[in-house]
């Protein structure tokens, strides 16, 4: 998995009542969420953001409630994926089932700043800042969790393995 990007940064402890307010949340519509993505936090970021873009945050991103809301309305806005120092482990969980790529990478996070361009191959955990020239490391994904982000989402994959089974 290979993306390419202009960075939107933000601060620490970004919710998940930031990422979609509860507002919002009468519809699971990816698209309709889109619309409202971060608006709580940067008015901005909706008409500013372009397919493949990334997200760069400080520690405990996607905090608070257990919405998948949050990792879907990320996606759908065209965040191709999100490097922080940490994650909340319920938003790290659904954005994996969603087919969200996120890194945890806490120096790539210190360093990258809004506006950089940056690549990352999720593949081998590798994060270019080709704004800076500086490159980082995280920790790449499991086989089995690259298949499931690869497919978009765990239910994806999960229809297509039965589907496979099925024709055995």
């Amino acid at each position: 998995m290979q993306f390419r990007g202009t960075v939107f940064r933000y601060g620490r402890d970004i919710d998940t009542d930031v990422i979609i307010p509860a507002r919002y949340l009468n519809t699971s519509d990816p698209a309709e969420l889109a619309k409202h993505c971060l608006e709580d936090l940067d008015k901005t970021f909706v008409s500013r953001v372009k397919p493949g873009d990334i997200i760069v945050a400080d520690e405990n991103f996607g905090c608070g409630s257990s919405r998948e809301h949050a990792p879907v309305a990320i996606k759908a806005a065209g965040v191709s994926c999100v490097i922080a120092k940490s994650f909340a482990r319920i938003f790290y969980r659904n954005s994996i089932n969603m087919g969200l790529p996120i890194l945890e990478c806490p120096e790539a996070a210190d360093a990258i700043s809004d506006g950089d361009v940056v690549s990352v191959d999720a593949d081998t955990g590798t994060i270019t800042d080709e704004t800076t020239g500086a490159v980082f490391h995280a920790q790449p994904f499991p086989p089995f969790i690259q298949d499931i982000i690869n497919e978009g989402g765990l239910v994806a994959r999960t229809k297509r393995v039965l589907a496979e089974k099925k024709g055995e």
